[in-house]
């Protein structure tokens, strides 16, 4: 191989490296020019290029074109810093804005809001992100003292941007499922908010506080209220309720609950208020009247089937039979009993262990010591097996009531997504508006959740917003300045399958 000068009818030289081993042909142009000292760098680039390649003697798919040496070049130049994530801000950004979020203009907001989304830590960690990914240095006091700045000016705005995207997705909001939830502190000492209570994180040696949630249909978000940590549970519904139902002006709605909220205060104070409610019942509690009532008319009903009881206290009672139900409640009793039987069999368990607690209610006593299953109240047991209550105040047909009841398992999965996927606790903050601050941050990042949830349900995706936050993890783009230019370009880097499915459906 050689490196040629050819004239060209123009008056031009143009440059070419030549390949003479199977016939003659050109292997590459490098380049053309008129003036003297032009050619000659040309056709010093050629030759540069041929040695590089070790001569003529290499085969000519391996050449390096001079294409290939400014690639080269380039790469060798290329920093680490000029590559970014923006996964993040592709997906979540995209979702913030069409939410309605960017309503508020302090970009500390927004990069707060998509961490949570994508990187769900830490404040300290949120720091380190948003240098990592964003390029953006801010000091992890700044981003303390914004907490003060969001509770103090952008809070109540927030909430209601995420209620009004719940009420387009919706429309009327006439039912809302309520539950509660303990949030642990990182931390051993109580204050006037943080108080150590009972804890369904079990954490009991923590100060905690107490989390009340009110969604629509789905588990979209419409409110939320934080009370102190030893608040007994079915203190806080109609408190939640009555400020976001004030707060909004939408009609009363029916409510929803847990059994765990039902008693006949709560009951009373929910109709004097005149809110319309639906609530878990525990049907072993009601009166002998009412439960002899049950198990009789429970005989003939088949699976799926149900009936209504009338109360005294003008409310009623639905009550449903399912076969699935019923073979659950029969393993999990025959399950406890196994253990139960092994340790009466041992004779390590004597009357002081007995309470009326779990599968210790088939014990009875027999003389002074003596310790034994009576199987009477296994039978007696049995009967209930499969069988659901509900209590309504609600003139809505029975298979309504069942079926939104049915629908309170969207509160329990929100709580599972703030809390695992969002790392909403533990909370590491002292000042209550820190700690206020801290759960509006996560309740907009829930409202963003959602809508990424509900686009990929409605087209037919496979894959989890948990899958898709990880996706955004490796989407990358590049900056570089052309050497002409004195502008940043930036342009994305091919993404892969599962990743442009996600920017399709957020972006189309």
């Amino acid at each position: 191989m050689f490196v040629r000068k050819k004239q060209n009818i123009s008056g031009s030289v143009s440059i070419q490296i030549i390949d003479k081993s199977h016939g003659y042909r050109v292997v590459e142009t490098i380049g053309s020019a008129r003036d003297p000292d032009d050619v000659e760098r040309l056709v010093q680039e050629g030759r540069g290029i041929l040695r590089d390649n070790h001569g003529a003697q290499q085969k000519l798919f391996s050449i390096k074109t001079r294409e290939d040496y400014a690639i080269e070049i380039f790469l060798k130049e290329l920093k680490n810093a000029q590559i970014r994530t923006i996964g993040p801000e592709l997906i979540f950004g995209a979702l913030f804005d069409r939410i309605g979020f960017n309503a508020i203009t302090d970009e500390l907001f927004r990069h707060i809001v998509i961490a949570r989304l994508a990187y769900p830590t830490s404040k300290l960690k949120t720091v380190d992100y948003l240098y990592r990914y964003k390029g953006i240095r801010v000091h992890v006091q700044t981003v303390y003292r914004f907490l003060d700045t969001l509770h103090r000016r952008y809070k109540e705005q927030a909430e209601r941007i995420a209620y009004a995207y719940t009420q387009r997705i919706l429309g009327t909001v006439a039912v809302v499922f309520y539950d509660m939830t303990t949030l642990y502190f990182e931390s051993d000492d109580e204050d006037n908010f943080r108080k150590i209570g009972y804890s369904k994180d079990g954490t009991f040696q923590h100060p905690q506080i107490m989390l009340g949630l009110l969604v629509g249909r789905d588990g979209y978000p419409i409110g939320y209220d934080i009370f102190e940590g030893n608040t007994f549970e079915g203190h806080t519904l109609i408190p939640t309720l009555e400020k976001i139902q004030k707060k909004y002006g939408f009609k009363k709605p029916i409510v929803v609950a847990d059994a765990a909220l039902l008693s006949k205060d709560n009951l009373k104070k929910l109709g004097e208020a005149k809110y319309r409610f639906i609530i878990g019942a525990r049907i072993k509690n009601e009166t002998d009247a009412i439960k002899t009532d049950i198990l009789t008319r429970a005989q003939g009903i088949k699976d799926g089937e149900n009936f209504v009881i009338n109360k005294p206290d003008g409310t009623k009672l639905v009550v449903t039979s399912s076969d699935k139900r019923a073979r659950r409640d029969a393993y999990n009793r025959e399950r406890g009993l196994r253990k139960l039987r092994l340790r009466v069999k041992s004779g390590r368990l004597t009357k002081e262990h007995i309470t009326n607690r779990g599968y210790n209610k088939f014990l009875t006593l027999e003389g002074k010591v003596a310790v034994a299953i009576d199987e009477s109240k296994i039978t007696q047991d049995s009967q209930w097996d499969g069988l659901k209550g509900y209590v309504t105040n609600a003139d809505i047909p029975a298979e309504e009531v069942v079926e939104q009841y049915g629908h309170l398992w969207h509160i329990e999965k929100a709580f599972r997504i703030s809390k695992t996927d969002l790392r909403v606790r533990p909370i590491f903050h002292r000042l209550k508006k820190r700690i206020e601050a801290h759960l509006c941050i996560a309740f907009v990042a829930y409202a963003i959740y959602k809508e990424l949830e509900r686009l990929l349900v409605e087209r037919g995706m496979k894959f989890s917003p948990k899958r898709a936050s990880e996706l955004t993890h490796n989407m990358y783009a590049l900056e570089y300045i052309l050497p002409n230019s004195v502008r940043t370009e930036k342009v994305t880097l091919k993404m892969n399958s599962e990743q442009q499915i996600i920017y399709d459906i957020i972006h189309k």
